[in-house]
């Protein structure tokens, strides 16, 4: 009988025991989808060996990750869409110098909007480029308009009143950001749609003052201006299906540089990384492995 006892106190334990973390999630998930999603990140950066670190320069502080030390092979700097403002091709510098990336040529990798800064850089700073990746990029003045072009045309006629579709403040508004971006359709529950615009909603403000400098007159089309100054071996990658900058830009790249290497991606939109990251990464890394594999043979036949 005293056996018996022990081994339902046992299982009262360990059910007790399992029940904390599956109520604490589940109270996180129904109450603060904010801090969820905040744990998912920071679970993600752990499990990759990602550090964060922040560089003050310039009157700027910036937040980034980073994982390993210098080595023989370039080192890459990715930078992600829609995160920069009115001096982004200073700061960008700046950002560089503090770090010290810059002692050695590195590989740039451009998304997006990123995509348009890192073309800016490669232009402006060209022996500091070994190579560079630009995905979906924005900037150029692609001949065919999407669905976010039609957007945009309503917003200027609103005089920007109307909700930005790219800085969602609901649910709802979340949910058509990634109908936007994605062509690949994700499920994702309300509550993580709600825990991710509460992530999202405090820097909504610096977002706006971003997205009307992305789309003012200087900055609009600054890739395609740059275009003829880059030197670096480029790769285009972008989804066949993208609603925010169309693919006909590809087109429009590979004819200022006839040696850039362009891969299109069948059933994939604007979030490349997203739709299709194992696909993407070895795409790049391919084609830093086939740069590097090219200076060294021409360092040999020297």
């Amino acid at each position: 009988m005293a056996a018996d006892l022990d081994v339902v106190n046992l299982f009262i334990i360990a059910g007790g025991t399992l029940a904390i973390p599956i109520l604490a999630f589940l109270a996180s998930f129904l109450l603060w989808p904010a801090a969820l999603i905040k744990v998912y990140y920071w679970y993600w950066r752990r499990t990759l060996g990602l550090q964060v670190r922040y560089a003050d320069c310039g009157g700027y502080r910036f937040c980034y990750s980073y994982r390993g030390k210098p080595g023989m092979r370039p080192s890459i700097l990715m930078l992600h869409g829609f995160s920069a403002h009115k001096d982004t091709w200073l700061t960008v510098v700046k950002f560089v110098e503090t770090i010290h990336l810059n002692r050695k040529q590195f590989h740039l990798v451009g998304t997006g909007m990123g995509g348009n800064v890192a073309g800016v850089y490669a232009a402006c700073y060209p022996s500091e480029i070994c190579s560079m990746t630009l995905i979906c990029p924005d900037g150029i003045r692609h001949p065919c308009e999407t669905k976010f072009d039609n957007h945009l045309q309503d917003l200027e006629h609103s005089n920007y009143t109307l909700n930005i579709p790219l800085i969602p403040t609901t649910p709802e508004e979340m949910e058509d950001m990634f109908k936007l971006c994605s062509h690949v359709r994700f499920k994702i529950p309300q509550q993580i749609l709600q825990g991710l615009v509460d992530v999202r909603e405090p820097h909504n403000t610096f977002y706006q003052e971003v997205f009307m400098e992305i789309v003012g007159e200087k900055s609009r089309y600054a890739l395609q201006e740059h275009l003829h100054l880059i030197t670096a071996p480029l790769q285009v990658i972008w989804g066949k299906q993208d609603q925010v900058v169309d693919v006909s830009g590809a087109t429009v790249i590979a004819e200022m540089l006839p040696g850039s290497r362009v891969d299109l991606l069948e059933n994939c939109g604007h979030s490349v990384a997203m739709e299709r990251p194992s696909r993407t990464a070895k795409l790049i890394l391919e084609f830093i492995i086939l740069q590097q594999n090219a200076r060294s043979g021409t360092k040999k036949a020297s």
